[in-house]
C-alpha cells in the first residue's frame, strides 16, 4: 500500500540485488498476506497494530541472527552440508539442488542450515523460534510454519519433515 510500488515489489527488488534482512511492517494481517510476504523474501512480518516493544524485540532478534551468521561460518564446523541432493554452502550462504542454485532469504537459509546440521533431530516451533530467530517469548509460531512452507515450495516437499505434535526436522537424506 505504498505510493508507486507495493511493499512486496520493494522486498523483491531489495532481495534481488543482495540478500539483506527484511522486516515487513504492514496493515495487512491475513495469513495469506503473511505467507506471501515471507515468500517474496521478508524474514519477518509484523501486522498493525503492534507495540513498540514487540517491534524492538523483533528488530533485535533479526540483528542477532545477522550477527550470528559470521560466527557460524568462522567456527570449526563444516563449510558445506548435504541433505540428499541439496548442497548448502555455509561460507557463501548459497543453496543448490540438483546442480541449480536456489535463492533463499537469509532466514530460510538459517532454518535449512539449522535443520540440515542436526540430522535425525526434531525441533519444536518454540525451539526453532529461539535458536533460529532468536525469539525467547514463543510468539510467532506461524512464522516457522510459513518459512517451512517456503522451503518446501522452493526445494521440494521432502526437504523438511513434520513430526505431528512435536515439530520439524530435516527431510530424508
Amino acid at each position: 500500500m505504498l505510493p508507486g510500488l507495493d511493499g512486496l515489489e520493494v522486498c523483491r527488488r531489495i532481495q534481488r540485488d543482495r540478500p539483506v534482512p527484511v522486516l515487513m511492517l504492514t496493515a495487512r494481517d491475513s495469513e495469506t498476506d503473511l505467507v506471501v510476504g515471507l515468500a517474496v523474501g521478508a524474514d519477518d512480518y509484523l501486522a498493525k497494530p503492534f507495540s513498540a516493544r514487540e517491534l524492538t524485540a523483533r528488530v533485535h532478534a533479526l540483528l542477532r541472527r545477522v550477527e550470528r551468521a559470521p560466527e557460524r561460518v568462522a567456527g570449526t564446523g563444516p563449510t558445506e552440508v548435504r541433505l540428499g541432493d541439496i548442497e548448502l554452502d555455509l561460507d557463501g550462504r548459497r543453496v543448490h539442488r540438483g546442480g541449480e542454485e536456489v535463492h533463499l532469504t537469509p532466514t530460510e537459509f538459517d532454518l535449512l542450515a539449522y535443520l540440515a546440521g542436526n540430522p535425525g533431530r526434531v525441533f519444536s516451533r518454540q525451539r526453532l523460534l529461539g535458536d533460529v530467530w532468536g525469539y525467547r517469548d514463543g510468539c510467532g509460531a506461524r512464522t516457522v510454519d510459513s518459512h517451512v512452507r517456503a522451503l518446501r515450495r522452493k526445494l521440494g516437499p521432502d526437504v523438511v519433515r513434520t513430526v505431528h505434535g512435536i515439530g520439524y526436522g530435516a527431510g530424508p537424506t
